[in-house]
């Protein structure tokens, strides 16, 4: 049975309930056959003391968007994602608005995973670019 796009972000937004995600107001918003899309606010809840955007916050964005994106593609009932390395390149400042991070894989293994994930603001600025990569662990029997 093919799972609609709505029924993948429905999937994902549950997954925010009680973690960080609901606490930095991030949400899944839009999903493909191979990449993932989330939006977070930009206000004085991620802000670092100067009243920019965080990149301690961009940085989670993004790993909750590619840990999120190899789950659903991964299709794994029986394994958990953890990401494994991270590395981001912050180009931009944002005050104030929205930013969307896209997950689009690099390397789909069945052991770790790669994705290339930028962030950008409501005018598609780029405001980061992160590379994250992932790794597929066996849940216990």
């Amino acid at each position: 049975m093919d799972v609609t796009e709505k029924e993948i972000l429905a999937q994902c937004n549950a997954m925010c309930k009680n973690t960080l995600m609901e606490t930095l107001s991030i949400s899944f918003c839009e999903a493909g056959k191979d990449y993932l899309v989330a939006k977070m606010p930009v206000n004085s809840t991620v802000h670092q003391p100067d009243g920019v955007l965080h990149g301690g916050a961009m940085v989670a964005l993004a790993e909750s968007v590619g840990s999120a994106a190899s789950y659903l593609f991964l299709n794994t009932k029986d394994f958990y994602i953890r990401g494994i390395e991270i590395a981001a390149n912050h180009v931009k400042s944002i005050r104030t608005g929205y930013v969307w991070a896209r997950a689009e894989i690099v390397h789909l293994g069945k052991t770790t995973q790669l994705w290339d994930i930028k962030i950008r603001d409501e005018e598609e600025r780029l405001i980061s670019v992160v590379k994250l990569t992932t790794i597929a662990m066996p849940k216990p029997q």
